[in-house]
């Protein structure tokens, strides 16, 4: 495998990423307490920071540059920066481009365009986005659910139920969600301790 160009960035964005997502996990089962839960608003405001700065120096921090893990960190930061808005959007251009480009996965750009649908109040296309709630995990609404499996298919997700009932077995081993291999459906909201979360 190519090494990436800028390790030293792959570096920084995996770092972030790492604590990132475990001081959500936390967040989404509401074990921090309310100056904790600033903290992650002002650790998701400095993280948007950053992947402004680099996608402005060097567009979508893709592959190439930054390696797999490296881009797939930058693509969790984005799928977090729910505080930064225009940003999310920015993120979601410009991996379109680099999904065709082979520099993304579009699995990723799915997360994200959801995501994006969400934070602006509109139904989710791929059933990707979920709340954490009392009840457990409950979908946020999707358009036109009858086409949802085959709109799946079509960017490389497995069929809703299935993603579904993996989201629940990992959301029962709650422990577990502050593991730093924990799946893309363990990324919460800036927002809320209820919080959204990605389903593969």
């Amino acid at each position: 495998m190519t090494p990436p160009l800028r390790p030293d960035i792959a570096r920084v964005l995996v770092d972030r990423a790492h604590a990132a997502r475990r001081h959500h996990a936390n967040l989404t089962h509401g074990r921090l307490e309310r100056s904790d839960i600033d903290r992650v608003r002002h650790g998701d405001f400095a993280n948007a920071r950053l992947l402004r700065r680099l996608v402005n120096e060097h567009g979508w921090p893709g592959r190439t540059l930054v390696g797999d893990a490296g881009a797939d960190a930058a693509w969790l930061i984005a799928l977090y920066a729910d505080v930064e808005p225009e940003l999310q959007r920015r993120a979601l251009r410009l991996l379109a481009t680099a999904v065709e480009r082979g520099e993304a996965m579009i699995q990723q750009w799915a997360h994200l365009y959801d995501r994006c649908s969400i934070n602006a109040g509109k139904r989710q296309l791929y059933g990707t986005q979920y709340q954490h709630g009392p009840a457990g995990m409950t979908v946020l609404p999707v358009l036109e659910p009858a086409g949802l499996d085959n709109r799946r298919a079509s960017v490389g997700l497995p069929p809703f139920a299935v993603a579904r009932e993996a989201l629940r077995r990992r959301h029962l081993r709650a422990p577990e969600s502050d593991r730093s291999d924990a799946g893309p459906d363990e990324v919460p909201s800036g927002k809320a301790p209820l919080a959204t979360g990605a389903a593969a």
